[in-house]
């Protein structure tokens, strides 16, 4: 069932880090409301904040000025109402599927059952329910991603926040893993806040795209795409989307770098991602 929660409020956010001993300021004033089950994305390019941002969010960060809240409350510390999946999925290798799911549940105020319950409805959810007993090893990279992805959504946050979760993953296990996050994000209603450096992924993904400007970070622009949420690649109108990002951070839409639009995979061959070798 979707959820009702979810509002992030942030107003004159500043972040400051030392570095060498020199103060870093890596977001300078950042204002952004996003809204109750959106799929928000951000890009920009390396050192822009786009992670830096995700963390004071997620609340394992604090700002050094500024407003940041969740449904009205600060943001104060990490919260089981705020999932969190990074580049890696993180798995446990001595736990199977299912007990890395259950991890995301160990603060959880439930019992035994309520556990072994919420873990099976989110297998279900990203379509690993068959892999249940299967253990890290077993899984491909597209896999293991859908893992924490489910971990990061058993808790049933109402902001599910994703910081680069596909980078690593060769092209057509990426395109594949965007198609089912999309769809497993209007399933759980989840307001989502998804960073990545991929203008392509962004454009894609989002209902809104954030693009920030570097040193320091700073919103750029935000740019609304009114696309149907079921997505369609050959949709002409996501060119007009890349387009205007593109611009945004000042490339030429006609011939975007790589660093802007493609991870390590676009310099080598696509590949299929390997099957699940079960035991």
């Amino acid at each position: 069932m979707p959820l009702q929660g979810g509002v992030i409020a942030i107003s004159g956010l500043v972040k400051r880090f030392r570095v060498d001993g020199a103060e870093l300021t890596a977001l300078g004033g950042v204002d952004l409301w996003i809204a109750p089950g959106e799929f928000l994305t951000v890009v920009g390019a390396s050192g822009c904040g786009k992670s830096t941002l995700l963390r004071l969010i997620a609340g394992l960060e604090h700002a050094d000025a500024g407003v940041l809240s969740h449904d009205g409350a600060p943001i104060a510390g990490p919260s089981l109402a705020r999932g969190l999946v990074f580049q890696e999925p993180r798995l446990f290798p001595w736990l199977t599927v299912a007990q890395n799911v259950a991890v995301g549940l160990e603060n959880a105020p439930l019992s035994r059952a309520e556990k072994a319950l919420a873990v099976a409805e989110h297998l279900t959810l990203v379509g690993l329910s068959a892999f249940a007993r299967a253990w890290p090893h077993q899984l491909s990279g597209g896999m293991a991603q859908r893992v924490a992805i489910a971990r990061g959504l058993v808790n049933r946050p109402d902001v599910l926040l994703l910081d680069e979760p596909f980078g690593a993953l060769d092209m057509l296990t990426r395109a594949r893993l965007q198609d089912e996050l999309r769809a497993i994000q209007q399933r759980a209603g989840a307001t989502t806040v998804f960073v990545t450096h991929d203008v392509d992924e962004a454009a894609y993904l989002g209902d809104r795209v954030v693009v920030l400007a570097p040193r320091p970070g700073r919103i750029r622009e935000i740019v609304d795409v009114k696309l149907p949420a079921r997505r369609d690649r050959a949709d002409p109108r996501l060119a007009g989307v890349r387009e205007r990002v593109l611009r945004a951070l000042g490339e030429d839409p006609g011939y975007p770098r790589p660093a802007l639009v493609a991870d390590a995979a676009w310099r080598r061959p696509a590949t299929l991602a390997p099957a699940a070798v079960l035991q």
